[in-house]
């Protein structure tokens, strides 16, 4: 893409710092991480750089070991079940809140998107002395829940800033027309939000998926996921099979997000909003 054409050579100068102090914040967030891909690759058995040779040993040693591979369907099975009940809850609450006779709207929202702003671990202890006395510490049903308490905002808002170009006179038709409520839903009102839902949906797997403090306060040391056995390997013994499964995490991450890109998209093209 070319560069605009400016008035005054002042603006075509701040133009392009503009964009060297974008590049240079961009660099120094993304180069932590990206060093972790050529470590995973290292031939020695500890953290060197300049690596002295290249070894796969790492990612063999990932994919042959039941331990990450026991965490990695750990996390799967929490993330999913995480996914499924955000999304449905979410979703709902986006729909009840974008009505325009919603009473304390503000204050609804605030408490819903609360999660977002009070630190983890502040939630964590409270979720445990919580989940403690009703009985769901150790148990998958606590952790799914208590991740649902952190993925849900991220569905509520997603879902919420997709109806903001629903037309509401669409459902209103399909009303006027006989179809009940939830025929309105699913024939009218989900198929032009799903870009919207699916992209919540990914937002609490990945919510669900990276989360670590809660697990440490809630699950047993036998309901090891991803993170957390990440966290014990770094803990108890330093390994570079870390770096291979903390690889495998970014290269998730990114198709993930990129998934989320191309469907924020499709729903604003859906809504008729030009880039």
């Amino acid at each position: 893409m070319a560069a605009p054409v400016y008035a005054t050579p002042f603006e075509r100068a701040w133009y392009y710092v503009l964009r060297l102090v974008v590049a240079l914040v961009l660099a120094f967030l993304i180069i932590p991480v990206l060093i972790i891909v050529p470590l995973s690759f290292n031939s020695e058995a500890f953290f060197t750089f300049p690596m002295p040779g290249l070894s796969l040993r790492w990612y063999e040693d990932f994919f042959g070991s039941e331990r990450w591979m026991t965490a990695i369907k750990i996390s799967a099975i929490i993330a999913v079940s995480t996914t499924l009940l955000a999304t449905a809850l979410g979703t709902l609450a986006a729909l009840g809140l974008s009505r325009a006779n919603f009473p304390g709207r503000a204050l609804a929202m605030s408490l819903l998107i609360s999660p977002m702003i009070v630190p983890v671990v502040i939630s964590a202890v409270g979720m445990f002395f919580f989940y403690d006395a009703v009985g769901l510490i150790n148990t998958f049903p606590g952790i799914i829940l208590a991740h649902t308490a952190l993925a849900t905002p991220f569905v509520v808002i997603t879902v919420t800033a997709t109806l903001m170009g629903f037309d509401h006179n669409l459902a209103r038709a399909g009303s006027s027309l006989g179809a009940p409520p939830v025929t309105v839903f699913f024939r009218v009102i989900l198929p032009l939000i799903l870009p919207g839902v699916i992209s919540g949906a990914l937002f609490a797997f990945i919510t669900s998926w990276d989360e670590v403090v809660l697990v440490l306060f809630i699950a047993s040391p036998e309901q090891r996921t991803l993170p957390r056995q990440m966290f014990s390997g770094i803990r108890d013994q330093i390994s570079p099979t870390i770096t291979a499964a903390a690889t495998i995490l970014v290269l998730f991450s990114v198709l993930l997000l990129t998934t989320v890109e191309l469907l924020r998209r499709r729903s604003e093209r859906l809504r008729g909003i030009r880039p």
